[in-house]
């Protein structure tokens, strides 16, 4: 017996109501399940362009040379 033919089996012992209830849910889970695989325009963004606005940051941060440049004068 596969797991949708156990679900049925279950599914006809219930009462109309739960049964009901049952079937939202397996609704549910479709509709969240689908939201997931439809690709998002963030999620195809070419961020490429931003690359040259990019640092490397090394894990040391002195506050005092970030604020003394020449820029800030």
């Amino acid at each position: 017996m596969d797991i949708a033919e156990v679900i049925f089996a279950e599914a006809q012992t219930l009462p109309e109501e739960v049964a009901q209830q049952v079937l939202d849910f397996i609704r549910f889970l479709k509709i969240i399940r689908s939201e997931r695989t439809i690709p998002t325009p963030a999620a195809e963004a070419n961020l490429s362009e931003f690359d040259q606005f990019g640092a490397v940051f090394d894990g040391q941060f002195n506050r005092d040379e970030c604020y003394d440049r020449e820029i800030l004068r």
